[in-house]
């Protein structure tokens, strides 16, 4: 059996660096899943002036404030993209690749989702559209993927379905230099829709279309309607109550993903909230 956690955190901005903090101050054993370069959104924040006690403080320097904190704690953040989370009953698994992690409890705090989904993306799920190429480039040897990229270091996805397809497209959606595999062409276009009656046959561009077999979406993070199957989304949000708690036993959610004010004031103290409520629903399982 593999290890299981009492939380499980998903996302490293203040939402998710508040609950962790909480997690450890209560003694329980947790995971967060994230970037160790944080919140590319927090570092570039110009000034910050509504966070108390970091009065004109640049994102960037309250980005350092969190990595002391963190470092003072002894917390790490676990680098891996987790793109499905199931309820299976007393716990949670949280899907890496092949890899499975299990969870007593769940935080979602993955912040607010860039980029809305594409004409056809939804109907196309799993049916030729995917979020992880690692995780289902077996699928796809000797045929033809595109990649659309919201994020440079998914450059290295797009190089290892290389080695497995027969032709790689990748389209980037970032303003960063594309340094990728020779044999992969990169498009600089617009993708507008997915096209396909039982399965993906071709990507529709603003000016351009491609015949593909499969499209892999890689934003920086998955909506979490589709994360976790079954959560009540209202409004592009996650529903909750004051306590944090969403419509599924054991889950509970915080930050940007819940609602505006985009605030990471906010952000902060629903992580606190969450964990404080996790950790309660934690001893509650374990009473039983």
């Amino acid at each position: 059996m593999s290890e299981r956690y009492d939380i499980a955190i998903i996302g490293s901005g203040p939402a998710g660096l508040s609950a962790a903090l909480n997690a450890k101050i209560r003694k329980k054993k947790f995971i967060i899943f994230g970037n160790k370069e944080l919140t590319a959104k927090l570092s570039k924040a110009h000034e910050i002036n509504n966070y108390l006690g970091f009065y004109k403080k640049s994102g960037k320097e309250i980005q350092e404030e969190f990595n002391n904190h963190l470092k003072e704690m002894d917390i790490s953040i676990t680098e891996e993209k987790i793109n499905n989370i199931y309820a299976m009953g007393e716990y949670f698994g949280l899907m890496v690749n092949e890899k499975m992690y299990e969870a007593t409890s769940v935080i979602l705090a993955t912040g607010v989702q860039h980029g809305k989904l594409f004409d056809g993306e939804e109907r196309l799920l799993g049916k030729g559209v995917g979020y992880c190429a690692t995780c289902d480039a077996p699928l796809y040897k000797n045929k033809v993927v595109t990649i659309i990229s919201y994020n440079k270091h998914e450059e290295e996805e797009a190089n290892f379905i290389a080695t497995i397809a027969s032709k790689v497209y990748y389209i980037p959606m970032y303003k960063e230099e594309v340094s990728v595999d020779s044999s992969i062409e990169i498009i600089n276009d617009i993708p507008v829709e997915i096209i396909g009656e039982d399965k993906v046959s071709k990507l529709k561009l603003k000016n351009s279309e491609i015949d593909t077999d499969g499209i892999f979406i890689l934003r920086d993070s998955i909506s979490p309607g589709q994360l976790v199957p079954g959560l009540k989304i209202v409004d592009n949000h996650i529903e909750v109550d004051r306590l944090m708690k969403t419509n599924i036993n054991g889950c509970f959610a915080a930050g940007d993903v819940i609602g505006k004010p985009y605030q990471y004031i906010k952000a902060a103290g629903e992580g606190n909230i969450a964990s404080l409520s996790a950790a309660s629903y934690v001893d509650s399982i374990s009473k039983k």
